[in-house]
């Protein structure tokens, strides 16, 4: 066939138009994990709540006050508790599961051969699929401490927030504090994304991209805990992660999270990269 047939037949197509943004939100909006994932986000202040009244007021064994002690002090302290107990490992989970499960799950289902044959451009392909994912694992973050709000101010009343090492903001204030701190882990957690992007390009198994990187991510914070390690320690996004506690105090701190995004952005980069790159050049037989 001529290349003017080849012209005349393609004359329609536009790579750009294929995939559409809204179409693989609404996919990934309908699957059950989705649902199951924001259900779990959604029930953790109910978790706390019921466990406080139980427990009883939150107390230190000591003098020294924590945030966990100031969890009843209003709804804004009780939303700053939960993105504290969550930061570490239940807010990586959700990164990791829309992030890596994306890719290879469509390579799973023997359905990728067929969006690349509609044709979907490789490059869009990702494009659409990561941008989703980073869509909804933002929409997670922010569906935590906004829950945690409504829960704690009916249940404790809508005040400033407590400081633990003395102080407090008023509740306008720690409003915004909270939308700092949410924007920095969403940042923070920018490299379990990449990771769990890169290796759903590398797999066809969605529990291993997700697992691998659940699992890499607990290994930095397994060095991060290694004090030998000394500056080192500086280089691994997990020494950065509780950053945002300098967003929760009478005057803000900047530098630790400006190091810690950094840090962050630096290895998602390089991350996202290697995803493309490599499944550019991917023979996709599934």
């Amino acid at each position: 066939m001529s290349t003017d047939a080849l012209a005349d037949v393609a004359s329609g197509y536009r790579a750009g138009r294929t995939l559409p943004l809204r179409v693989e939100l609404v996919r990934q909006l309908k699957r059950r994990r989705t649902l199951v994932m924001g259900g779990i986000l959604a029930a953790l202040p109910f978790v706390l709540l019921v466990a406080f009244a139980i427990g009883g007021e939150p107390g230190g064994r000591n003098d020294a006050v924590t945030l966990m002690d100031t969890a009843t002090a209003s709804g804004a302290n009780f939303a700053a508790v939960n993105l504290f107990v969550s930061a570490g490992f239940l807010l990586v989970i959700p990164v990791a599961l829309f992030c890596g499960d994306t890719v290879a799950s469509e390579a799973s289902w023997s359905s990728l051969r067929y969006l690349l044959a509609a044709p979907v451009p490789r490059a869009r392909l990702l494009s659409s699929k990561l941008l989703v994912g980073l869509g909804l694992s933002l929409a997670a973050m922010v569906l935590l401490p906004v829950v945690a709000l409504a829960v704690g101010t009916a249940a404790y009343g809508w005040g400033p927030l407590e400081i633990p090492s003395g102080g407090e903001l008023a509740a306008a204030t720690a409003a915004q504090r909270l939308v700092v701190v949410v924007g920095y882990l969403f940042v923070s957690q920018l490299v379990t994304a990449g990771l769990a992007f890169w290796l759903s390009t590398r797999t066809d198994a969605p529990l291993g991209a997700v697992g691998g990187a659940v699992g890499l991510t607990i290994v930095g914070n397994v060095l991060d805990a290694v004090t030998a390690l000394g500056d080192w320690r500086d280089f691994l996004p997990a020494h950065w992660q509780f950053a945002w506690a300098d967003a929760v105090q009478p005057h803000v701190e900047w530098s630790g999270m400006i190091q810690g995004a950094v840090v962050s952005i630096t290895y998602a980069l390089v991350l996202f990269a290697l995803a493309f790159r490599g499944f550019a050049r991917k023979d996709v037989v599934s």
